[in-house]
Order: structure tokens, then C-alpha cells, then sequence
């Protein structure tokens, strides 16, 4: 296990704030290429936007956004930011709208049985039928991420490789299940759903983040809609994952994992778990210090502070993801600049916190004495 520690810190960008103000500037007229589908699956209609031309030999990036939100709301800041171009210029790029919750989705009928977590998994493969993918690489955030995990579980002939944001692999208790009734009972649905994507200190400190996301939740996700999610979420089972070698028939995710999780963040606790059932071997856990509930929106200093530094990891995974597959469509310039920008912060990082002592991980533990660890914590 080897620790990298990047202090910098780069609040959420003036510009960002003014894009929350209307999210049909994901869709704007420079995003002409994006095209909507509304797909037929075993367990009713999805919604999906696409860019991209398929090419079957190269894995599709499909995202899958949390509770509360959807693809505009939870990933309109990374995939609109400029350097995101040298990941979407060499993939197609799928965004899959849980049922309901896109921007002026009708509301269901009453009565309506809403899909289980398992059952939006097993939606999936409807989507990559009717595009052609023979595989994705997966971008969950929060639920999200449990529905692709889940998904890898079942169908890991069909992932190549997954980044998981603030997952959170179990199933709730009753303590838990009792405590989100009385929330429920106390609070409005939006101040539920934001005690989930964001820290107590976030909620406390009000942020402008945090009144943007309360003002586009109330007005942009159907709230009828958006109960069923929300309880359905918190009607999830445990995946059914544990670490190779610490169980007989260990059952674990098969495709390479980066689990990324802010410091500050109500999930850290259960992104580390996450990391404890995986093989360490094909995980990377990326811990962001001073970060909050959605990294994927205010800043990720991987390799420089921003946003963009989080599509700089993300494009490294992609081409040895690919490179595993004998084929490399980013090009060799492109990896040169990337790695020259990485071994530049490394180094700096270093020479500021080469003294700090390490802290304790899951992954340091005794059950990775003895073999290859590529599990790595980096904090930034």
C-alpha cells in the first residue's frame, strides 16, 4: 500500500455554481451531439443519453448517477470539463437515467412498483443490446454505483472496468431503517436526500453547493418519482462480495475497481468497507482530503487541483484498462503529458509530506501479508 497525500485544495470553480443555475446547459447547443433514447427493459422504460459512435472493439463509458440526481445533475461538471474531450473523443459515452428521475419525467401511477436495486441491474443489459456494447466501463456515484457493481456481479463478462464513487456495499439495519423513517417524518424529501450526498458539515455550513442542489432537487427530479428511489435505496440487500481467500467460494468483483470517496464525505466509512471485500490486486482506493460528498462536482487534486484532475486518473485507468485488451485508442502523446503531469505532482507531494506518518487502512491489514497489494489510498 503506498500513500500519496496532494494538501491543495480548489473550492467548486464560480463557474460551476452558474452552470448548477440550469442544468439544459448540459444540453446546450455545443452538446448537439448528444442524443436521448428512451429504451424498453424487462422492468419498464429507461432513459439514456448518448455521444458517441460504438466500436466494438473498445468498451463503452456508461454512468449511473445517485439518488436525487440524475445524469445532468450528477455528472454534467465532469463531462462538460474540456479535458474530458481526450477520454470522449475515443469512447462512446452512455448516461442511464434511473426510472423517473430525468428532467421532466412523467409521474407514475399510484401503485406503481418501482424496480428493486437488483431489478435496475438487471436493466442493463437491455441498454447495452440495443447500442451494440459488448462491454462498458462503468461511472457509478452513490446509488449509482451499487446499481453497476451489482450489475459487474452479475454480468461480469460485460464490465472491463468500473470507477465507484461513495458506494456503499450494505444493505441498511433497522436501526438504520428506523432512523431514516423518523428523517422522513421530520424532514422535507430534499433535506432527506441531502443529508445523503453531503457531510453534516457541508449541511451545516449551508454552502452555495449545497442551496443549489436543494433548489434543482426540488424542481428538477419529480418528488413522487424520487420517494419511490429513495426507498427502494434504503430497501437494498448486501453485495454479496468478500476479499479472494477470506471465505471458500470468495464471490468478488472480477473487472479492475477505483472506489473514490472524500474525507468529509457520509460514505467514507462504507467506501472503506467496499475496499475490504475486493481483490486488492485489481482496486485502487482514491481518498480525497478536504473533500466533501460529491468530488465528482466541486474538485479532485489527483494530479492537479480541479475537476479536470479527476478525468486526468480516470483516462490513466482507461488506457490500461484497454491496454490489457491489446488495444490503445488514446493517443501515445496524450499518455505522455498525462504521465509527466502525475510524476511532476508526485514529486511535489512528497516533498511536502514525505514525513507525515501513514495511517492504518483496511488494506494494511494481515489478510494482504504475503501477497501483491495493488490497492492504493491516495489522499489529495
Amino acid at each position: 500500500m503506498s500513500e500519496l497525500r496532494f494538501p491543495e485544495e480548489k473550492p467548486l470553480l464560480r463557474g460551476q455554481d452558474t452552470e448548477m443555475e440550469s442544468v439544459d446547459t448540459f444540453l446546450s447547443a455545443a452538446d448537439t451531439d448528444w442524443k436521448e433514447h428512451d429504451i424498453e427493459t424487462p422492468y419498464g422504460m429507461l432513459h439514456v443519453v448518448i455521444r458517441g459512435t460504438p466500436k466494438s472493439n473498445r468498451p463503452a463509458i456508461l454512468t449511473y448517477h445517485d439518488v436525487g440526481l440524475n445524469h445532468k445533475l450528477c455528472f454534467s461538471t465532469l463531462f462538460g470539463y474540456e479535458d474530458m474531450q481526450e477520454i470522449t473523443k475515443h469512447f462512446v459515452v452512455c448516461h442511464v437515467d434511473a426510472p423517473g428521475q430525468q428532467v421532466g419525467a412523467s409521474q407514475f401511477p399510484q401503485g406503481y412498483q418501482y424496480p428493486t436495486m437488483e431489478n435496475l441491474a438487471d436493466m442493463l443489459p437491455s441498454v447495452l443490446q440495443h447500442f451494440g456494447f459488448q462491454t462498458i466501463i462503468g461511472i457509478g456515484v452513490g446509488a449509482g454505483s451499487y446499481v453497476l457493481a451489482k450489475f459487474a456481479l452479475i454480468f461480469p463478462e460485460m464490465v472491463e472496468g468500473l470507477v465507484l464513487v461513495n458506494i456503499d456495499p450494505n444493505g441498511k439495519g433497522w436501526i438504520d431503517w428506523a432512523a431514516s423513517k423518523l428523517s422522513g417524518l421530520t424532514s422535507s424529501l430534499p433535506d432527506t436526500v441531502l443529508s445523503h450526498l453531503f457531510s453534516q458539515e457541508e449541511l451545516m455550513n449551508n454552502t452555495e453547493l449545497v442551496q443549489n442542489y436543494r433548489q434543482q432537487i426540488s424542481s428538477c427530479v419529480n418528488q413522487s418519482n424520487l420517494q419511490l428511489f429513495w426507498s427502494m435505496y434504503n430497501s437494498r440487500r448486501d453485495l454479496e462480495m468478500n476479499r479472494p481467500g477470506t471465505v471458500p467460494n470468495a464471490k468478488t468483483l472480477r473487472a479492475p475497481v477505483m472506489l473514490v470517496v472524500g474525507d468529509n464525505s457520509p460514505a467514507e466509512d462504507s467506501v472503506v468497507d467496499c475496499n475490504s471485500k475486493l481483490d486488492p490486486t485489481t482496486t485502487t482506493f482514491l481518498k480525497m482530503a478536504d473533500s466533501g460528498g460529491l468530488p465528482q462536482v466541486t474538485q479532485v487534486c489527483i494530479i492537479s487541483p480541479g475537476p479536470g484532475a479527476s478525468i486526468m486518473s480516470l483516462l490513466l485507468v482507461c488506457h490500461l484498462i484497454l491496454y490489457q485488451l491489446r488495444t490503445s485508442p488514446v493517443p501515445s502523446a496524450s499518455m505522455t503529458r498525462l504521465a509527466r503531469s502525475r510524476t511532476a505532482s508526485l514529486t511535489s507531494a512528497s516533498s511536502v509530506d514525505g514525513n507525515r506518518p501513514r495511517p492504518c487502512t483496511q488494506s494494511e491489514s494481515s489478510e494482504g501479508i504475503g501477497q501483491i497489494n495493488h490497492t492504493m489510498e491516495v489522499s489529495c
